[in-house]
């Protein structure tokens, strides 16, 4: 295997501009407008920004020519890659300052992430540090690097090797990952380094947080913007983590009557935090409304007022409503399903969702999934964006969800657009579960080059891991996606070995006959899965008890990552050797896989791993599949 440099600039302050994603990204639209002698000219760069997106609304064409010329007023004169990101920094600036926008430090219920002009809070930093102080302090392993000093760059270097990430989204959502699958020592070779980070970005995709800009090299340089970004969201989910009515029944008093509790379930925590923040300011006779957590706090007046009211003296409960109370009902099935649809969805980077069954009733979310996953497939102009106040607009919006769902031939009998608006749970989950269907076997299908345009079935998902498990010499195959042994996780580890074959730590496997060696097993999949690069959003309870459709996933994501790996290294120039003498790998920590898991092929990874079928789709055996008599084609075979 060879490892990951990625695209490499000389001037570190420039480097350190831009995050590896964007460099890429920048560097292959560079690369595509070179003449026939391999240059770039001046002249070739105004129809080149326009079209990138932090200039396509701000910016004409000729705009940015007029700009260019009072740098450069020879336009013929060649420019090489750092020049263009001088050039593109410089253009961004002017946008900024076009628009009235600029870019500051990143607040703390924040989730977006800064990735061009880098503002560094030095008391944000501080928080965040006495914060990891506080809950990591008696972590067997990190005890030893703790306490870290916030005046120094301790918490940036103890990130680095990525256990601290990891250690941290166990604390934000215990049980996110296996700690057996951290490489865990004082000192950590590069593959080991990679595995931790492509293992910790996967698990923070899981549990919600937005990485779309940041790859493991990002990581394991440990850029300030980018470590400090993603610890402010993880912390932001665990400080949240309670603050619904099903955990904490007591926001209950919120609600002035009992036809308000579907909306205040449905409140994301930080507009519920509002929420209850404004019923105690107004309690308390503050006469502003807060609308944010930036300026309308700034003062910190709202502060003074809020304490006062929350002094014990001055605190009269309000007690439950039992009748309520018995209105938070909880399907335990339809929220694992809920969970995974709306962590698939922010994973495309469509609208945030907070809640699936409230968020998709006007529309405009489907529609932009739809568009993600077939490009050109919405008709923008017939389409409302939020907010929608025309209840008619809605039904619209769903109508046209509806029409195309037709046309990509998805089962739709008896669903109309006024169920979506409605909120019909079951009939908005049958159509979501066709949805990632369709984007996970076009993703495989447009991957398996030599499929000729024939169509991918989860029966070619299920023969291609049998192939593959039996690959190995081993004698473990399924017969169907819903096939009882699944449930002792030994043969999705032996998958994920025949894929990977240093990946899984054998004397870390248990027999998985029990309910514990089982959920061990499992939770130690789910890790292993996302060390690889897979980005999955199935449970430990989702293998353990065989859900068909999260079995799909699994399977379709190992499927994906594996066939994606074979095509890099068959486009390589320097072909991956089959060992690697480097690596130092011992019998507890294995190398990383060639795959980063940080750049676009991570992110369609993301798309396959969360999807699910109808029930009898998967209910199927193995027959004869186009992928039974070769492998990749452009990549030789695996």
């Amino acid at each position: 295997m060879t490892s990951y440099l990625g695209v490499q600039v000389s001037d570190p302050t420039l480097q350190n501009q831009f995050t590896q994603v964007e460099l890429r990204s920048l560097k292959s639209k560079f690369t595509a407008v070179k003449n026939e002698k391999g240059k770039v000219t001046i002249g070739d760069l105004p129809s080149l920004l326009v079209t990138l997106k932090a200039f396509a609304s701000t910016f004409k064409e000729e705009e940015v020519a007029g700009l260019l010329a009072q740098s450069f007023p020879d336009l013929t004169v060649d420019i090489d890659f750092e020049g263009f990101l001088r050039v593109y920094l410089n253009l961004q600036g002017q946008a900024n300052a076009k628009s009235g926008h600029s870019k500051t430090a990143s607040a703390f219920l924040k989730a977006s992430i800064t990735t061009l002009l880098h503002t560094i809070s030095h008391s944000e930093r501080a928080l965040y540090v006495a914060h990891i102080n506080s809950y990591l302090e008696d972590d067997p392993f990190l005890k030893q690097f703790l306490p870290l000093d916030p005046a120094t760059n301790d918490l940036f270097d103890l990130a680095k090797d990525g256990v601290l990430l990891c250690k941290l989204i166990n604390v934000a959502v215990p049980g996110t990952i296996d700690e057996r699958a951290i490489n865990c020592k004082k000192i950590l070779n590069l593959w080991e380094r990679n595995e931790n980070h492509t293992l910790c970005l996967n698990s923070a995709k899981a549990i919600g947080c937005t990485v779309v800009n940041i790859g493991t090299q990002d990581l394991v340089e440990a850029r300030p913007h980018l470590v400090l970004g993603l610890i402010s969201q993880i912390i932001k989910i665990q400080l949240l983590a309670d603050l619904n009515l099903k955990k904490t029944p007591q926001l209950v008093e919120l609600v002035e009557d009992n036809t308000d509790i579907e909306e205040l379930m449905s409140l994301a925590p930080e507009k519920l935090l509002l929420k209850w923040m404004n019923f105690h300011l107004g309690k308390a006779g503050y006469e502003k409304r807060v609308s944010n957590f930036s300026s309308d706090l700034k003062d910190g007046r709202a502060y003074a007022y809020l304490l006062n009211v929350l002094a014990p003296e001055h605190c009269n409960p309000a007690t439950l409503d039992a009748k309520t109370a018995q209105m938070m009902t909880d399907d335990v099935q339809t929220s694992r399903e809920e969970r995974c649809f709306r962590l698939w969805i922010n994973s495309l980077g469509a609208t945030y969702c907070n809640n699936v069954f409230e968020d998709v009733r006007n529309g405009w979310i489907l529609l932009e999934v739809l568009d993600k996953i077939k490009p050109g497939s919405v008709n923008w102009k017939h389409a409302t964006k939020p907010p929608i106040k025309m209840p008619f607009r809605k039904v619209e919006n769903c109508n046209q969800v509806i029409k195309i769902g037709r046309q990509l031939k998805f089962s739709l009998v008896n669903l109309a657009g006024n169920d979506f608006v409605q909120g019909n749970k079951k009939l908005i989950l049958a159509f979501l579960w066709q949805l990632m269907r369709y984007s996970m076997l076009q993703l495989l299908k447009n991957l398996r080059s030599h499929s000729q345009g024939k169509e991918v079935t989860d029966t070619d998902i299920l023969h291609w891991v049998n192939k593959k498990v039996r690959s190995m010499g081993r004698t473990s195959r399924i017969e169907n996606f819903k096939d009882k042994s699944i449930s002792n996780g030994i043969f999705f580890l032996e998958l994920l070995s025949s894929v990977e074959p240093r990946v899984v730590n054998w004397n870390l496997v248990t027999k998985g006959e029990s309910d514990d060696e089982k959920r061990l097993n499992a939770t130690y999949i789910i890790s292993v899965a996302r060390k690889l690069g897979c980005s999955i959003f199935v449970l430990p309870e989702d293998i353990m008890e065989v859900n068909q459709k999260m079995i799909l996933t699994l399977a379709a994501s190992i499927m994906y990552w594996s066939l994606q790996k074979a095509v890099e290294e068959g486009e390589s120039l320097s072909p991956a050797p089959s060992s690697c003498n480097t690596c130092n790998a011992t019998p507890d920590a294995s190398p990383a896989p060639s795959v980063c898991g940080e750049d676009e092929s991570s992110s369609i990874a993301g798309d396959v791993s969360s999807l699910t079928i109808d029930d009898a789709a998967s209910d199927t055996t193995v027959s004869s599949s186009p992928f039974d008599n070769e492998e990749v084609t452009s990549a030789g075979g695996e």
